[in-house]
């Protein structure tokens, strides 16, 4: 019952989020016939800058919170080599 309840949740999660990307869309024609109408023909500039900026920041984010842990395991293992070097010490004498 519980695995059927956290189906129907990730469904209605994923429901809303299909509506919210949808709106998105009537965002981008409106600055695209903004464009038109106004007789400039540099459509794309505007659309790629944010497409480019939403591509980019994701990436960026998975990037500093890989290296985040990466230091931090790093930091761990180092510590644990200390603790283990100074039993070791501690057990031969």
């Amino acid at each position: 019952m519980k695995n059927l309840r956290i189906v129907f949740f990730a469904l209605f999660l994923l429901f809303v989020s299909c509506q919210l990307s949808l709106a998105q869309c009537a965002m981008c024609k409106g600055a695209v016939e903004t464009n038109m109408s106004t007789g400039r023909n540099v459509i794309g500039n505007g659309i790629n800058a944010g497409i480019a900026y939403l591509f980019a920041f994701p990436y960026l984010i998975v990037g500093v919170i890989a290296y985040l842990w990466y230091r931090n395991s790093k930091k761990a293992l180092a510590q644990r080599l200390a603790v283990q070097a100074r039993v070791r010490d501690a057990l031969r004498q």
